[in-house]
């Protein structure tokens, strides 16, 4: 027999004839006010789990479920004549003190849920973006107890692109999976794009999809997608889970194929597995022993080609890409030794900071004319983490050394005079252990006559304004680069104002910038920077996203999300009411300029209306104060809304 005990129920001044929905001991109830008295009554409706507490008194006295207009006796839960379903009903006492029920006693198992969110947090994944929705209730309630256990952050989204775009941000910060999370049907294939860009720039990223009940999948029930086909082609590895049995091994190989393939893994979850109980006693699957050190050494004579390459080299450059994020300093280390100038790939902008001697800035498209001219006079070239994409414009005539530990990666799209095989830390240790130190200092010399020259055009372009008076993008990364201090978290968008940020900003030590490299997604920047933030929360780091008009009217509403968990970021807005890129494009394939224009409101309220920060800039002189603010902001967003020129890149 289930124990029961007595409780209050608080159904807040219920008038004669309304029902409503009360939540006690963790049960939901749908509690009645009648002529006669109170009923208080099961809120699922036996039929097929209508919310009963949703529904009405008929003229006749019943109560009407509002899914398919059910009836049952407000008190005791039987059904009219010649029906057969049956609300639960429960004793109702009134008290001087108020309503009270008599409820069963429910005690909170253990179930298959969370047993795969043990293993999830054990394998360090501590933040989760998602949305709770019917098909997810059982998992979101195992993320919750992990929640309240200090285990994991959830972050509640308002739009599940936003989830794995900001999962996808953690992950290429910090290089460990972050998980994103949805329903079935189309929060699931909302994902999708997210996914596709972790996918495409190699960051680790674990989805977790709810899913329609077995027995209903295949005719066309609602919401139903055939998630294991629709997640084929992004996803390394994809599983649904089925009992609980293996239920931690799943978790622990999705957790192994994220980070070991640096790619996304992809767990499904019908709905009915999600209220399964939990093994008594599950099996452990640490992530201990299950993952091997990834510290290669590249092959002996391998390396002894590279070594006498670079020994040799009169005007040697690095180039260091993205993937070298984690070994910055042991690469500027052995550029310092050998007098090596450093560029960089856009991906891997503020790797080396631009105040440093030997940097170069950002080669191809988004870059400086220093790293390009200093790139075409070298001799040889030791390529770090990078791939040669055709954006990044790296020289394929200048004999090259290429770093990385993915085999495919090295000569992907032409052959290289050294594709050396090995972890980029390891191989760069090896390196510096075997060369002797060079100085070259009319190598400096000329590098730093670049960069004077340099600096004087940029200052050139601040000073420019358009007919309409609207500021240079020049002048706005100029203003930023001055007011951001070291170890900021940056995430852009696509567009102009993402190649102004490649061309313009001068970073500072310690910056990391995480972009949609390969997919190029639009929209991309605000979400990723509440990844971002999820990653350096507590840690003092300052986060901050950089978009176009166009870029942040995709996720705008996430603003509003920003201010409910109080994200300190800062987020620069360059409007020129334009796809300014795209018209550029469309000028450059001498087509006519075509639905590029937009309508904007006023970002700077719509930032105070969502209950943050907003400023306004029309004027380059009001840049630094605003800047400087607007960044001391920690416990709320803030936007900078600045009116900028068109296409002046």
């Amino acid at each position: 027999m289930t124990d029961c005990e007595w409780f209050r129920i608080d159904h807040d001044g219920l008038e004669e004839g309304r029902v409503t929905t009360v939540v006690v001991n963790e049960m939901a109830l749908a509690v009645i006010r009648t002529k006669s008295g109170y009923g208080v009554l099961d809120n699922r409706c036996p039929h097929q789990g209508g919310p009963l507490g949703d529904g009405e008194l008929d003229d006749k006295g019943w109560l009407r479920c509002p899914w398919h207009g059910y009836e049952y006796d407000p008190i005791s839960g039987e059904p009219p004549e010649g029906f057969d379903d049956s609300a639960t009903c429960f004793r109702v006492e009134e008290r001087p003190d108020g309503l009270y029920a008599e409820l069963p006693v429910s005690k909170r198992e253990v179930t298959a849920m969370d047993q795969m969110v043990d293993v999830m947090t054990d394998w360090g994944v501590d933040a989760v973006f998602g949305m709770v929705g019917h098909s997810n209730l059982g998992l979101a309630d195992a993320l919750r107890l992990a929640e309240d256990d200090g285990r994991l952050r959830y972050i509640g989204i308002r739009h599940e692109g936003a989830a794995s775009f900001a999962a996808s941000g953690y992950a290429k910060l910090t290089g460990r999976p972050a998980a994103c999370f949805s329903i079935a049907g189309p929060g699931a294939t909302n994902l999708l794009t997210g996914l596709w860009d972790a996918k495409l720039d190699r960051a680790p990223i674990l989805a977790l999809t709810g899913q329609v009940k077995t027995q209903v999948l295949g005719p066309g029930t609602f919401q139903e997608v055939d998630l294991a086909s629709a997640f084929n082609s992004v996803s390394e590895w994809s599983q649904t889970v089925l009992g609980a049995q293996n239920a931690s091994e799943l978790m622990a190989l999705a957790l192994k194929h994220a980070i070991v393939e640096r790619d996304v893994a992809h767990l499904i979850f019908p709905d009915e597995v999600q209220d399964l109980p939990g093994l008594d006693d599950p099996p452990d699957r640490p992530k201990l022993g299950r993952l091997g050190a990834p510290e290669i050494a590249p092959p002996a004579s391998e390396l002894d080609r590279a070594v006498n390459l670079l020994a040799g080299a009169e005007r040697p450059v690095i180039i260091m890409g993205n993937g070298a994020r984690e070994h910055r300093d042991a690469v500027i280390a052995l550029a310092e030794k050998i007098d090596a100038p450093v560029i960089t790939t856009f991906r891997a902008k503020g790797m080396i900071a631009d105040d440093h001697p030997l940097a170069c800035g950002v080669v191809g498209r988004s870059g400086t004319p220093i790293a390009s001219a200093m790139m075409t006079k070298a001799d040889a070239q030791l390529v770090v983490g990078a791939s040669f994409s055709n954006h990044s414009g790296i020289a394929t005539w200048v004999p090259t050394i290429q770093v990385d530990f993915d085999r495919m990666t090295l000569g992907k799209f032409h052959a290289v005079d050294i594709p050396l095989w090995g972890e980029i830390g390891t191989t760069v240790g090896l390196m510096d252990e075997r060369l002797e130190p060079k100085d070259r200092p009319e190598i400096r010399r000329e590098m730093s006559g670049r960069v004077a020259d340099w600096r004087q055009v940029k200052a050139r372009r601040a000073a420019q304004t358009d007919d309409a008076g609207r500021m240079h993008p020049a002048a706005v990364f100029a203003a930023l680069g001055d007011a951001l201090g070291e170890d900021a978290a940056m995430a852009v968008d696509v567009g102009n104002s993402t190649y102004a940020f490649g061309h313009y900003l001068e970073a500072k030590r310690g910056l990391d910038v995480v972009m949609s490299g390969y997919l190029g997604s639009i929209g991309y920047a605000f979400p990723a920077a509440m990844g971002l933030w999820a990653a350096t929360v507590g840690t003092g780091r300052k986060v901050v996203s950089v978009s176009g008009d166009g870029g942040f009217g995709q996720y705008m509403a996430e603003f509003t999300t920003a201010v409910k968990y109080g994200m300190g970021i800062t987020h620069l807005v360059l409007n020129n009411s334009e796809l300014g890129k795209i018209s550029r494009e469309q000028v450059g394939a001498l087509h006519p300029i075509y639905q590029t224009s937009l309508v904007n409101p006023d970002f700077a309220e719509y930032a105070r209306l969502c209950g943050g920060v907003g400023y306004r800039v029309s004027d380059t002189a009001d840049l630094p104060a605003v800047f400087e603010e607007a960044l001391a902001t920690t416990d709320r967003p803030t936007l900078v809304e600045v009116i900028s020129m068109s296409q002046a890149v």
